[in-house]
């Protein structure tokens, strides 16, 4: 099944923008690469049950297995040695990743208490844009009952958008909130 948010792109999104930043040609027009959801583990590194909790709620979340990042390198002041467990991640990519948008907009951020909308200047110097979430609870996915900590998370929407401009103009039309 074709997401509502791919459909989307295709048929509004990508001529509205190919207008009006008035490209030469149709591929020029920035589209979404992929979404990577990253969770740090911290203090928990220790625990492996932690672990397989994160993963866990990161594969309800999004809808795909998540992987365990190790640390390249020993550091005594973080009390971290090499190969050790750091964090959390999943990379998202064609219909799993405009599913998990379309939740992210429509479901997850509105229920944010107090929710202002996301900050718009944090984007790169390419068009990618990064959020982080506070808690995991936000997700409907998620039961507040079976969870034993709140932990937040990174979202990073990776575009093909070349400009801080493009990647807004393109995440605004996706319906991102964006604070005024």
């Amino acid at each position: 099944m074709t997401q509502r948010l791919k459909i989307l792109y295709t048929e509004k999104i990508l001529p509205k923008i190919y207008k009006q930043f008035e490209y030469k040609n149709i591929h020029e027009v920035p589209a979404l690469k992929k979404i990577v959801i990253n969770r740090g583990i911290g203090d928990a590194s220790q625990n492996t049950k932690v672990l397989e909790t994160f993963l866990k709620e990161l594969s309800l979340i999004s809808g795909q297995k998540g992987v365990v990042t190790r640390s390249k390198k020993s550091i005594a002041g973080f009390k971290i040695r090499e190969q050790m467990p750091v964090g959390v991640s999943v990379t998202l990519r064609g219909d799993r990743m405009y599913g998990f948008l379309d939740r992210l907009i429509h479901l997850a951020l509105p229920r944010v208490r107090d929710f202002q909308g996301i900050h718009p200047k944090s984007f790169d110097k390419n068009g990618n844009y990064s959020l982080g979430l506070e808690e995991q609870l936000m997700f409907p996915e998620i039961e507040y009952d079976k969870i034993d900590q709140i932990r937040g998370m990174d979202v990073s929407i990776v575009t093909t958008a070349k400009t801080q401009e493009e990647g807004f103009a393109l995440l605004k039309e996706f319906g991102l909130p964006f604070k005024a």
